[in-house]
């Protein structure tokens, strides 16, 4: 906890200063060089700070920007897509979540329950595998192939009976989910729920959350899901053209 407590003051001196060489940082902790040199070093690594010049000293990285600019558009993301979340959950009578990837999971961050909906269960930020949710699937279908190939070949958990654990049959889903343009997940997760999810994407196109409806199997069953799944789609886009992405004109 020390070592934590330590290089979050790193970040908070260099916010104050600007910039500041090892000697400085190190008097300002009241610890050695060499410590406040390892420190420093381990925040370069992660790209929270970078060392610009050849004069010795460090300045904030681009990695606080891109940390600041995931909560705020976790933030926005949530404003934009509130009015869209109730009408669906209005008109499916289901949970809606909003779900962004962390790290290799999937979190909601943000829910709105149906009419129809008897367990009130709060999903927001819950962390999830990727391989085992409807979300987790969009997103593991559009992320990059190399991080997409590292997650296939790690460890698949098995949490129901259900859950796809074959990274072959899950490669062949997800060539399945750029077809049609959502995924489905049939007890997966939990025996006896059923979840349909769709990209949402931001201003260059990429995809940046999934929007999913999830309910019991017994009321969305397989033969529902296609339908479910067109109209998770539909709401999907309506929040990625409010995050800035233009809708191509074939649809």
């Amino acid at each position: 906890m020390q070592s934590v407590d330590r290089a979050i003051t790193v970040l908070e001196i260099l916010a104050q200063h600007g910039e500041a060489g090892v000697t400085e940082i190190a008097a300002e902790l009241g610890v050695h060089k060499s410590t406040a040199f390892r420190l420093v070093g381990a925040l370069e690594r992660r790209g929270l700070v970078e060392q610009p010049g050849l004069r010795g000293k460090y300045q904030l990285g681009f990695g606080i920007i891109r940390l600041a600019g995931t909560m705020a558009a976790g933030l926005d993301l949530t404003q934009q897509s509130r009015r869209v979340c109730e009408d669906l959950a209005s008109d499916l009578g289901e949970t809606v979540n909003i779900a962004i990837p962390s790290g290799d999971m999937v979190v909601n961050i943000d829910q709105v329950r149906g009419a129809s909906a008897i367990v009130s269960q709060n999903w927001i930020g819950r962390q999830n595998p990727l391989h085992s949710t409807s979300t987790g699937k969009v997103l593991l279908a559009h992320m990059r192939p190399a991080d997409q190939r590292r997650i296939l070949r790690g460890r698949l958990e098995r949490l129901t009976p259900d859950t796809i654990t074959d990274p072959d049959v899950l490669r062949a889903e997800i060539e399945e989910i750029l077809e049609r343009g959502y995924a489905t997940a049939v007890e997966e997760l939990e025996v006896g729920l059923n979840a349909v999810a769709a990209p949402i994407r931001g201003l260059t196109g990429e995809v940046i959350a999934a929007l999913s409806a999830s309910g019991p199997s017994y009321r969305m069953d397989r033969d529902k899901l296609d339908t479910i799944g067109e109209t998770v789609g539909k709401a999907a886009m309506e929040i990625s053209i409010r995050m800035g992405h233009m809708e191509s004109p074939g649809g």
